[in-house]
């Protein structure tokens, strides 16, 4: 249905702006609350410092006029989660919806951005942008998570250091042997068996040698998971070499990890209100096959730090859909070159930070069989941020950048060769001890993928997405934790995506859908973090979102973004009751969101908890761990609304226990 219907909108849009501002009164009353619970308030505040990588280079997270959600890998291993998809969700709050390539993993969505979130957001992987070309979600549970050092996730635009598709966000892994800090030889080894069939083993080591270090880690992972044909089997190696002295690093990766899956289909309402574990597809079958490798060097050179990396990649999919009576298989090989530096300066009481570079990315992908097809893109882009600070603390920077960016695809009858440009302008003022206020404004950019630009309305070609991004924050750190709100919007031009509703090349068979150019969307809302020790060996964690992703103009205005989500909270704790004891946990609450562009059936909102005991004794860690602690029945991922019911359902999995034994030398 295409007409929109005014009268509701102005009760809609005041009970967003109301829900606002209760969200941050409640945000700033809980960071209150939590300075309040220590034993007295600290006489002198201090800034904590907490470096980042996101912007090419290490660099505070103060200094950034933007957000930086960070986590450590004592974070990680302490609260127990296995996956980097798992760590970000759970810890961080951001929504992510069950990937349909079987499996452990799960699509992200940063800000709001639904179906097209993985197109709208880029992946990096200790200096590699994994993200892909097509409409796949990278393999982020491929990761071996013993081998992440720290996970950065900028919530906004990072299109001036990264490009197309950065305009909900960027996620930046570094592993331990891509953190440049001090190494030496360890080893880990861990064990599991939990429910739902699952066996899991992981080893990580570290050899140094002088000068020279040597990563390894390996990782297998099996489960019968949470429904009839969804079994599956994951494993991956990865192995990390390197030199460094005082001025040079140089080294060289390589990684693999592969996955077999069932792959079990949705279910319609009656299926699943009658039985959330069946599989609507008995017989369909997949397996994902990554391979990546790479070389890498850093060097100081006096007033400048230069940066090099060179990435191959291969991916090889093949699915068998007995269901539907046809395979789906294709290769895809991709390769990144990137060229980086940054220049530190001053000139009397003012520093200059300037950092500029160059990236290169190609990508291929074949589709095997009679109606197969080869897509390709290929990027050169070049880009420069100037940061400057002032006597008084004042930062202020800008940056450009400028990609020339071509795709074809042999399904399609038009190809795509354009410039595109993005670039942005902050500030960061203190305003006392610890406490800084920051605002950003700018241009990001994205052009249609593979799957989109093959398949549209006859005789269109899709624009290029544009958006105005713009950012408001305000940060305190103290002896006792730290606190960040952020407001921001994105105002979105020529939105690419895929309407149900359009006239598309499947028209004059009777069946519509085609991927359009919408009319005007937007992304505004705030987002919260707050870290506080409270005291006893307590502490908390509180990561919380309100949002609205909407049309803002069209036959679609006033109504959300399908898969959007308007609320997300998670609020962690730990205790330490007693030296070796720990005692983990935390709730997340995700709101309801609409499956569909008419906003006709809602998907229900849901709340999940999970509890972890550790007992540390000596090398050996021994936990046992609940998932889903309240055996909630939800599910994640959606597609169709069937006379005012949700359909197209995959049910997410019940309460799950985790026992697991791990042992650092």
């Amino acid at each position: 249905m295409f007409l929109s219907t005014p009268v509701h909108l102005a009760p809609r849009h005041v009970r967003a702006r109301s829900a606002a501002r209760r969200f941050i009164v409640i945000s700033f009353g809980a960071a209150c609350t939590g300075t309040l619970a220590q034993s007295g308030v600290p006489a002198a505040l201090r800034l904590q410092d907490v470096s980042v990588s996101a912007t090419r280079f290490a660099e505070r997270a103060a200094d950034l006029p933007f957000g930086v959600s960070v986590l450590t890998a004592a974070e990680i291993q302490a609260t127990g989660v296995t996956t980097v998809n798992d760590a970000i969700m759970k810890l961080l709050g951001v929504p992510g919806r069950l990937d349909l390539s079987g499996g452990n993993n799960y699509g992200l969505d940063l800000r709001g951005f639904g179906a097209t979130a993985d197109s709208n957001q880029v992946v990096v992987v200790d200096g590699i942008r994994i993200s892909e070309a097509d409409q796949s979600s990278p393999r982020l549970d491929g990761i071996p998570i013993d081998t992440v050092e720290r996970i950065e996730v900028i919530r906004g635009s990072g299109a001036v250091l990264y490009g197309e598709g950065a305009t909900g966000g960027v996620i930046v892994i570094t592993t331990k042997a891509g953190a440049v800090v001090a190494r030496k030889s360890q080893a880990d080894l861990y064990a599991a068996a939990g429910s739902y069939g699952l066996r899991e083993g992981r080893g990580a080591g570290t050899l140094v040698a002088g000068n020279f270090s040597l990563d390894v880690a390996a990782n297998q992972r099996n489960a019968d998971n949470h429904r009839d044909n969804f079994r599956s089997h994951n494993d991956g190696t990865s192995l990390v070499g390197q030199w460094r002295n005082e001025w040079l690093r140089v080294g060289v990766r390589h990684a693999t990890d592969h996955l077999d899956s069932g792959l079990p289909g949705a279910l319609t309402t009656a299926q699943y209100q009658a039985d959330p574990r069946q599989a609507s597809t008995p017989l369909d079958s997949g397996s994902i096959r990554n391979r990546r490798s790479s070389v890498f060097a850093q060097a100081a050179l006096g007033d400048w730090q230069i940066g090099v990396d060179a990435g191959w990649r291969a991916k090889s999919l093949t699915s068998n859909y007995v269901s539907g009576g046809y395979s789906y298989d294709y290769d895809v090989d991709a390769s990144t070159y990137a060229l980086r530096a940054r220049n530190e300066a001053r000139f009397g009481a003012v520093r200059n930070s300037l950092v500029t570079g160059i990236d290169h990315d190609a990508w291929q992908r074949t589709v095997a069989g009679a109606s197969g097809s080869v897509s390709n893109q290929h990027a050169q882009a070049y880009y420069l941020r100037d940061e400057v600070t002032l006597a008084g603390g004042t930062r202020l920077s800008a940056g450009g950048r400028s990609e020339r960016i071509t795709k074809d695809n042999s399904a399609a009858t038009a190809a795509i060769d354009q410039h595109a440009q993005a670039w942005e302008i902050g500030i960061v003022q203190p305003v006392g001890s610890g406490v800084s206020v920051y605002a950003r404004v700018g241009r990001s950019f994205r052009l249609a993928n593979a799957d989109e630009f093959g398949f549209t309305t006859p005789g269109l070609s899709l624009k290029t997405q544009t958006s105005r991004d713009t950012e408001l924050g305000a940060r305190w750190s103290h002896d006792g934790g730290r606190v960040e709100l952020r407001l921001y919007r994105s105002a979105l031009t020529d939105e690419i995506g895929y309407d149900p509703n359009a006239v598309g090349p499947s028209s004059a068979f009777g069946f519509n859908g085609a991927n359009v150019n919408f009319d005007p969307t937007r992304r505004q809302g705030a987002e919260f973090e707050m870290a506080q020790a409270v005291g006893g060996g307590v502490n908390l964690r509180v990561n919380a979102a309100t949002r609205s992703a909407r049309f803002s103009a069209g036959p679609y205005a006033g109504r959300d973004v399908p898969l959007t989500p308007r609320h997300t909270y998670a609020l962690r704790a730990d205790w330490s009751p007693a030296p070796g004891h720990r005692i983990d946990g935390g709730v997340n609450y995700v709101s309801s969101q609409s499956p569909d562009f008419d906003n006709a059936c809602r998907m229900p909102s849901y709340t999940t908890a999970d509890l972890r005991y550790a007992y540390q004794w000596r090398m050996a860690e021994l936990a046992l761990g609940v998932n889903n602690l309240t055996d909630a029945k939800y599910y994640t991922q959606a597609f169709a609304c069937v006379n005012g019911a949700v359909g197209s359902i995959y049910p997410e999995a019940g309460r799950a226990v985790t026992a697991s034994l791990r042992l650092h030398f």
